[in-house]
């Protein structure tokens, strides 16, 4: 006589019991594999990021197309600042910003690239704008000091790729100045 000869019903009981069980365990796999790949994917866009700060803006819910704005839209942005983007400073800027880890063919690089054939609108500068005011007290001070500092290098490292003349004037025009002023704003 087995367990469920006295009452069939337990045996019903127990298989929809593991069956639901089981529906939640798979659901949490899926979800633990989503968040790996979000990881993945930001670490691809932040490369020099450390574990702690990716899981932190992973938990903020920026994903890796937002962090690729808030990095790269201010590149363009400085390199828009005079009104066009020569051929030889666009290939300043992309070797600048490879040595930084934004390398052609990726996700960033090709947005890069976009950026620098097509003038970002004012309005995703605005919503740049807003965004960054928005997760500004998200982050610890230690954090907005990484956002910070890799975008704001990288942007002044832009501004002075094909800037000055012969070595006699400045390297970074007044409006790429400018520009640099307004990025550094909206990180106060």
């Amino acid at each position: 006589m087995d367990q469920y000869s006295l009452n069939p019903n337990a045996r019903d009981l127990e298989e929809e019991f593991f069956a639901k069980e089981n529906r939640r365990l798979l659901e949490r796999l899926r979800e633990k594999r989503q968040r790996e790949a979000r990881r993945e994917a930001l670490r691809e866009v932040m490369p020099k990021a450390d574990d702690a700060f990716i899981d932190h803006m992973l938990e903020l819910g920026i994903g890796p197309e937002t962090a690729l704005a808030v990095v790269l839209l201010p590149l363009a942005m400085v390199a828009w600042a005079d009104g066009n983007v020569a051929e030889q400073e666009r290939e300043a800027i992309l070797r600048a910003a490879e040595e930084r880890g934004v390398s052609p063919g990726t996700p960033a690089g090709k947005v890069l690239e976009s950026w620098l054939m097509h003038k970002p609108g004012p309005g995703l500068v605005d919503a740049w704008k807003r965004y960054v005011a928005s997760i500004r007290s998200d982050l610890s001070e230690e954090e907005r000091g990484q956002v910070h500092n890799r975008m704001f290098e990288l942007a002044r490292e832009v501004a002075e790729a094909a800037g000055g003349f012969l070595g006699l004037t400045s390297r970074i025009s007044a409006a790429e100045q400018a520009v640099l002023d307004e990025i550094e704003k909206a990180f106060k």
